[in-house]
């Protein structure tokens, strides 16, 4: 099977996405199948769109190039969109329509999160295929094994980690557990450590700011902290809470989004800075138990890239009524349209 991925990896420090497209990658390699990153050849089986903004570098392909494709070249592919986004995300105003006209090229459309479904991110009413597969971080890189838990005495050491600097990705909570860190109620009872970028112009006073990491390094230095602590707003379906638990870090995330799909059942749940301080004391009171059910936390890069081969296998088999079925043009518009917007 040859199959295409709308994405170029990235070397370094990255986000989730690079390392979605990194373990799958390595899944389809190590069956013996073909990976390429554009629509050159005309032999291609699958073509998976990661992003409609094919104008930016990191994206090789979009809804456009997918409808010519299959249109002059090879109406045999099967296409498939990975939605991984939203307006809500980051209060953006166009991402939901480049989602939603990019998604007319698609014969399958697959949600990070089922949250996601209910958002006007894809074109539901012509009654295609749909699934939700959640993100899953790669458990040989991420563990347990330098994990130390907390005595219950010492300080309690939380910690998030972010590519992005969007104050969407929970800074009025962040900033909150700064300001904590400089009271006498909390300051010699937690520690807290941002790793990743921040918006432009915020600053930590108690708290310590690490830049950036790989992800070997990621993991060696998540691994010393005792909670991951996730405040996202109106997550699509973050990788980020998943890179803590497998380090064996229980879990306090805003019930926002999909988060609740993840991480329900494996840590504390808090709505804003109003009430995190009561989810704060909840961990700090339930921890033993937070930390014996991480052990059990699910989402991996194995189970995760398992299931996008069953999907590539059981629509590969469904080939040709796919195919027979299929209307490039039901909408001439949006079809054109797609051609228009990179």
């Amino acid at each position: 099977m040859k199959v295409a991925i709308g994405y170029k990896l990235q070397q370094g420090p990255w986000g989730g996405g690079n390392r979605f497209v990194n373990s799958l990658i390595n899944a389809l390699t190590a069956r013996g199948d073909q990976v390429v990153h554009n629509l050159d050849d005309d032999d291609i089986d699958i073509i998976l769109m990661i992003d409609p903004r094919s104008r930016l570098d990191l994206f090789t392909f979009a809804g456009g190039e997918i409808l010519r494709y299959l249109t002059f070249k090879n109406p045999n592919a099967i296409a498939i969109h990975r939605i991984n986004e939203c307006d809500q995300r980051k209060k953006t105003k166009t991402m939901n329509f480049r989602l939603r006209t990019a998604n007319y090229a698609a014969d399958h459309t697959v949600f990070v999160g089922s949250w996601l479904k209910d958002l006007s991110v894809w074109t539901a009413d012509d009654h295609r295929d749909n699934s939700v597969i959640l993100n899953g971080a790669d458990e040989t890189i991420f563990n347990d094994q330098g994990y130390q838990a907390w005595d219950g005495d010492s300080p309690l050491k939380l910690v998030t980690h972010h590519w992005g600097g969007n104050w969407m990705k929970g800074f009025d909570v962040y900033q909150q557990i700064d300001e904590m860190l400089g009271t006498e109620q909390w300051k010699d009872r937690i520690q807290f450590d941002y790793i990743g970028n921040v918006p432009k112009g915020f600053t930590f006073r108690n708290a310590r700011l690490l830049e950036p990491q790989d992800a070997q390094h990621l993991n060696n230095t998540l691994s010393s902290y005792h909670v991951y602590v996730t405040a996202s707003m109106n997550e699509p379906g973050g990788n980020h809470q998943n890179e803590g638990a497998l380090c064996g870090l229980p879990l306090i995330y805003r019930g926002s989004g999909c988060m609740d799909e993840y991480c329900k059942g494996f840590g504390e749940v808090f709505n804003g800075p109003d009430d995190f301080a009561g989810a704060l004391e909840k961990m700090m009171s339930n921890y033993p138990v937070h930390q014996a059910n991480i052990k059990f936390y699910p989402h991996t890069a194995s189970t995760m890239v398992q299931r996008y081969l069953q999907l590539f296998d059981e629509l590969s088999e469904m080939r040709s009524a796919i195919v027979k079925h299929r209307q490039l043009w039901r909408n001439p518009l949006t079809y054109a349209l797609n051609q228009i917007l990179r």
